[in-house]
């Protein structure tokens, strides 16, 4: 489960306040050990639209170049034996 929330300064740490809606939901009570996951949250309005494209391309097209030079080792062992088939 991920919700968003702001984290405030208590005393000379920083504390996040889980909703109760969260609390009632997970059926947590003081005390309970949990897991909390951090991901700051990232503001992209400064690239959204920067990339420029010669022309028109479709979804599958802007991911491939987007993945371009990201394979997994999974994904170059299965992509290497389609060549070895294909050649």
């Amino acid at each position: 489960m991920a919700i968003e929330v702001k984290l405030k300064k208590w005393g000379n740490s920083m504390a996040v306040i889980v909703p109760n809606r969260i609390i009632e939901n997970q059926n947590l009570r003081e005390n309970d050990k949990i897991v909390i996951e951090i991901v700051k949250k990232a503001d992209l309005s400064d690239i959204f639209g920067s990339l420029k494209l010669e022309r028109k391309i479709s979804g599958q097209e802007f991911k491939d170049k987007a993945r371009k030079g990201w394979e997994s080792n999974s994904d170059r062992k299965r992509r290497e034996e389609w060549e070895k088939k294909t050649r």
